[in-house]
């Protein structure tokens, strides 16, 4: 006798198993996530199945792990073709059944750390909790400071007490060579901070961090690579607005090229950072800090544009989401930059690189060359330091080349 479950999806049968009056739940969830239709079919059907299964081997509803969805695909797989979804559709039902209470979070046992690994994930809550820095800070500095801990004790106690400047020369040179001028700038800095952070703990008298050695820097070494102006209009122009994913694309492009936004700012911005009375948008910056940036009637009319019509109906307080299932916000800043890369391909756009940070300092250039001060673009882009702005003093040519003097004899 067949069965309908959410005027959606017709079985053959009705349901048996501990999972039948979950069921109709379950397709519920999976249809608010913006799957399609065919998509919830194939679920509902695999999660009917694999109910029928845990009846025939009398598993009882509590006593579901993530055991018996492999056990149950191992068997399906003689019975029928496997499909390419159907872990991951399992996976989905057992999240849900767990989210809901209906079956019991499985208990993982930690792995056993070595105590390099202690040390290091002590320092990473120091960072985190008395230096409050941001995620993407510790996730760089942590494993700098897990290989340097493995290379001086290896899998033995770590006695900071016993490190010397001998020890950490020894690591920086033997790994510099192996990394690029940025990445190497970026170990010595961790080193530093983890040095800071032994004195802190008490275990280490010497200021070691002093011993850190300087990778070579050249002050604004390289022009910024933006994006000009009449390229930034070109790709708007070239942005569907009928379509859905259009009218985000455009919004989040706009943030980008008219406010300066990192990318990850973007991704992560939430209904609740934009103050429509005020006018204002709040950003959550590096470190952890606040920005506020006025939201201008042409970015405000693309963000409202979306809103209204465009973003699809979710609990999410996430300003722009994903346009397939699951419907949810973007997991970090590569979200935003796959949009970029895309929308400059499609356009057939010929950019100085494929990231979003180039809008960034195309922002910048184009203030520049509109006669704004350093401190008036470092106040715009949320820079805490006057010296990171200094980099914009070298890509004003223009301006540069009204001071030079004439080639004796006439133009070169």
């Amino acid at each position: 006798m067949k069965c309908t479950i959410n005027d959606q999806v017709v079985l053959s049968r009705a349901p048996e198993g501990p999972l039948t009056a979950h069921i109709s739940a379950f397709a519920a969830f999976i249809s608010a996530q913006g799957y399609v239709l065919y998509s919830i079919h194939r679920q509902v059907h695999l999660a009917v199945c694999f109910s029928r299964w845990l009846k025939q081997k009398g598993v009882e509803l509590h006593c579901i792990s993530s055991d018996h969805p492999k056990r149950y695909l191992r068997y399906r797989a003689r019975q029928v073709k496997p499909g390419l979804g159907d872990a991951a559709a399992l996976k989905h039902l057992i999240d849900f059944l767990r989210d809901e209470g209906v079956i019991p979070a499985e208990k993982v046992s930690a792995p056993r750390l070595n105590p390099a690994e202690c040390c290091a994930r002590g320092y990473e809550q120091y960072l985190r909790e008395a230096c409050g820095l941001a995620k993407a800070t510790i996730v760089n500095y942590v494993p700098f400071i897990r290989s340097f801990l493995e290379d001086r004790f290896g899998n033995g106690t770590v006695t900071l007490s016993d490190l010397c400047a001998r020890d950490v020369v020894g690591f920086v040179q033997r790994q510099a060579p192996h990394l690029n001028r940025k990445r190497a700038k970026l170990m010595t800095t961790a080193m530093r901070s983890f040095l800071k952070y032994a004195r802190y703990c008490g275990e280490v008298v010497l200021d070691l961090a002093a011993a850190v050695p300087i990778v070579a820097n050249w002050s604004t070494p390289s022009i910024p690579r933006a994006i000009s102006a009449d390229q930034v209009q070109q790709l708007l122009a070239s942005i569907d607005r009928r379509t859905a994913i259009g009218r985000r694309d455009y919004a989040i492009l706009l943030l980008l090229a008219r406010l300066g936004l990192r990318s990850g700012e973007v991704a992560f911005l939430e209904l609740d950072d934009i103050d429509w009375n005020a006018g204002t948008l709040s950003v959550q910056s590096k470190g952890g800090l606040r920005n506020e940036f006025p939201l201008s009637v042409e970015v405000g009319k693309a963000i409202a544009a979306y809103l209204h019509n465009g973003r699809p109906h979710t609990t999410s307080r996430r300003v722009f989401l994903r346009a397939k299932a699951p419907i949810r916000g973007f997991r970090g800043a590569s979200g935003v930059g796959s949009i970029v890369r895309h929308s400059l391909k499609r356009a057939g756009i010929n950019a100085p690189t494929c990231g979003a940070h180039q809008f960034r300092h195309g922002l910048a250039t184009e203030m520049l060359r509109q006669g704004a001060s350093l401190g008036e673009i470092g106040d715009v882009l949320g820079h805490r330091h006057p010296q990171t702005t200094k980099i914009y003093t070298k890509v004003d040519l223009e301006a540069l080349r009204t001071l030079a003097l004439p080639w004796p004899g006439g133009e070169r």
